[in-house]
């Protein structure tokens, strides 16, 4: 899946955190953030922190990857 605006992003990390059945205020917990921080994540929000983000989508155990052409 390519992953392209703030709203596809919080949709997966959403997702993710539904399957592992973890609230928001589970996964807040798990990174150290307050629940709003999820929530607006959650939502697409542009300002969410990049660095919280990540952290959020590693406790919902989301691996993500960089696609691109590696040229020596």
């Amino acid at each position: 899946m390519v992953i392209e605006d703030d709203s596809q992003f919080g949709a997966v990390v959403a997702a993710a955190r539904k399957a592992l059945r973890l609230t928001q205020r589970d996964l807040a917990l798990a990174i150290n953030s307050g629940e709003r921080f999820i929530v607006d994540l959650e939502a697409g929000k542009p300002a969410a922190k990049l660095g919280r983000a990540l952290a959020a989508a590693n406790s919902a155990e989301l691996r993500l990857a960089a696609a691109g052409n590696s040229q020596a």
